[in-house]
């Protein structure tokens, strides 16, 4: 559905975004992360036709950016992040404006108009001008304009930004909803929306793709984590003659108990698999066991591993 290669942007000697390649299915709704600076915008911008890559590549629905920007155009559905609306009109006339912009024809804008504003929840605000309403409703108008043409692919900036509690629910029950008919892009700085709402998640550092992979991929577990009251030089040797494990490494100790990670060998995907053989060989050897669990990484965890890294040009990993 979105396929990137080799994508570059610079700003004088700033190169913003630096080869980055990635694949999106249809229907698949995937964050895209990184600290200010990171290229979240510029790639964004240029997803949507408005700015060129110095190099690189961009097809969009089986078109290619270069050869068919307006006709992807108006595949797209962008809400940016400060979302330009005019205060003096009523959200509905705002709503059969963009329509019209958006190539609605005259005929079908009531609808449009009319299903827009259910689904974002406007129906109370509908007739109030916009500079009347809070920000966490502007913040509704614009994505309502960026889906009122029942676009293929939907490039929301921060959507959830001035929401509140409530508001954000919903949001995130409507991308997902709209995700049945659109490929989801979501750029957010809330690490929480994006496991809430997202299928993939692309960080970004430096102007690079640093990681790409699935959610569901990241929390798996990838070691066993065990407390047991034994020292490093008993312990390790006795953890590292099961077949099954591929490395031991000590954590440390706290009142003579002593804390271990264990990684599978190639081939065991699911780390709780050893806890039989750890059990019964500390077992054999006398030693209490204190805990026993699966190592879990968040999204937060992977996302501060990343940015603490020493270079900006790690290669990507793929989950």
């Amino acid at each position: 559905m979105i396929t990137t290669e080799q994508l570059t942007r610079s700003y004088g000697d700033f190169r913003a975004v630096d080869q980055v390649s990635f694949h999106i299915e249809r229907g698949e709704i995937v964050g895209l992360l990184g600290h200010n600076g990171a290229g979240k915008t510029t790639i964004m911008k240029m997803l949507t036709g408005y700015l060129e890559p110095d190099t690189g590549r961009i097809e969009i629905d089986g078109l290619d950016m270069a050869r068919a920007r307006r006709a992807i155009q108006a595949r797209i559905g962008y809400l940016p992040e400060n979302c330009p609306l005019y205060p003096e009109m009523t959200v509905v006339e705002y709503l059969d404006f963009a329509a019209g912009l958006r190539g609605v024809p005259p005929a079908g804008r009531s609808d449009a108009v009319r299903r827009t504003v259910q689904r974002t929840a406007l129906q109370d605000k509908a007739l109030q001008p916009i500079a009347t309403l809070s920000r966490g409703y502007r913040q509704r108008v614009g994505v309502a304009q960026a889906i009122l043409h029942r676009p293929r692919v939907l490039i929301l900036d921060e959507p959830t930004n001035g929401l509140d509690p409530g508001q954000i629910q919903q949001m995130r029950s409507l991308i997902r909803e709209l995700a049945r008919e659109a490929t989801v892009i979501l750029s957010t700085h809330i690490l929480q929306e994006v496991q809430a709402t997202c299928d993939r998640v692309l960080i970004l550092r430096g102007g690079v793709l640093a990681l790409d992979a699935r959610l569901d991929e990241l929390h798996r577990a990838a070691r066993l984590l065990l407390t047991v009251a034994g020292a490093p030089e008993q312990v390790t040797p006795l953890l590292a003659a099961i077949p099954q494990v591929g490395a031991v490494t000590h954590l440390g100790a706290s009142d003579g108990r002593h804390r271990y990670a264990l990684q599978p060998v190639e081939g065991v995907d699911d780390p709780l698999t050893l806890s039989p053989a750890v059990g019964a060989a500390l077992c054999r050897a006398g030693l209490a066991l204190h805990a026993l669990e699966p190592e879990r990484r968040d999204l937060e965890t992977l996302f501060n591993e990343i940015n603490r890294a020493p270079s900006a040009t790690e290669e990507v990993s793929h989950a």
